[in-house]
């Protein structure tokens, strides 16, 4: 903590800024646009890294004088903290737990979504065309979900609710799950693929899981199946899942994520047959920020009574711990 009467909290903005009003009196909170980020980091015992999209904080830490010793960051990936950070005696947190529940409805939804062609029916509608078809059950399918988190798990725990048959895989293997009975390791993903009715990308962006989703994953999967990401961009070699989706090799497939976002103008995924797009918007329900700004002051008390943070994250891994 620096020798001022109160602590410092330095502020990443974005817009809308956190309400961080319950901290009148208790720290003297700091802003930066980004630009004064370098001169700032010295000042500050905590960062709040409220604008998660940029990479302001990686090309900032490297400069002279002390850095915060706790560093917070409003999403679930902490990507855009790491490698630079990893080496440091910084503690990070993350924003686990916020959006695990939220994400799973949007991944439900586009499943149900996908197995009925509410898409169809939409155009269908419009055209001013009454035409009949039929249409996928949902119960009975299979998905496997890749990402053992709390987001994987929240998607995992609601697919089986609508009669789903749910593998989840990790990164390592583990037996006797209370939910899932058996955690499949990373190595038995390209065995589960074959047998997948929904593959669903919720994993940590790490340097074993970027460009994890390529051309001969698209491959394995069955000409019926549906693909869906919510995890990172990088996960999926976006150019792979274009080809096999208008080589006909998947039925369908959505993208929360991209690489880059927004795609340019004359990108094919905004015209690859049967694909979905929306603007990383998967876990951003109605009061988000404010859950968000909750979930950092509640640390920010257990930080400043010295109590264990919650949601730190594993700087070798990048990402929390199950447990953690």
């Amino acid at each position: 903590m620096t020798q001022t009467s109160l602590p410092r909290v330095l502020v990443l903005d974005d817009e809308p800024l956190p309400d961080l009003s319950p901290l009148s009196g208790r720290a003297e909170v700091l802003h930066s646009d980004g630009g004064s980020l370098p001169s700032l980091l010295p000042e500050a015992d905590v960062l709040l890294v409220w604008n998660f999209t940029t990479d302001a904080v990686k090309d900032a830490w490297a400069g002279k004088g002390p850095r915060p010793g706790w560093v917070h960051t409003a999403s679930a990936g902490v990507d855009r903290l790491l490698p630079e950070l990893a080496d440091s005696d910084v503690v990070i947190t993350n924003a686990r737990g916020v959006f695990d529940q939220p994400i799973a409805e949007y991944v439900a939804g586009l499943v149900i979504a996908m197995a009925k062609d509410f898409r169809g029916t939409w155009e269908f509608q419009r055209g001013h065309q009454w035409r009949h078809r039929e249409t996928m059950r949902v119960g009975g399918t299979r998905a496997v979900v890749v990402g053992s988190g709390g987001i994987g798990r929240a998607i995992g725990r609601t697919l089986k609710a609508l009669g789903v048959s749910v593998d989840l895989v990790g990164r390592r293997q583990r037996d006797g799950d209370e939910e899932f009975g058996t955690v499949w390791g990373s190595d038995a993903l390209d065995g589960l693929l074959p047998e997948a009715d929904w593959v669903v990308c919720a994993a940590p962006l790490t340097p074993a899981t970027d460009g994890m989703f390529h051309r001969a994953s698209f491959e394995r999967m069955k000409q019926d199946a549906h693909f869906i990401n919510i995890g990172r961009g990088r996960h999926v070699v976006t150019e792979d899942l274009v080809r096999a989706l208008t080589e006909g090799r998947l039925r369908g497939a959505a993208l929360d994520v991209l690489g880059e976002e927004p795609p340019a103008a004359d990108s094919p995924v905004w015209d690859a047959p049967g694909l979905v797009l929306s603007p990383h918007m998967s876990g951003d329900t109605i009061g988000w920020r404010g859950d968000l700004a909750t979930q950092f002051l509640a640390n920010f008390d257990r930080w400043a009574a010295g109590e264990p943070l919650l949601n730190v994250v594993d700087k070798q891994l990048g990402y929390v711990p199950a447990g953690g």
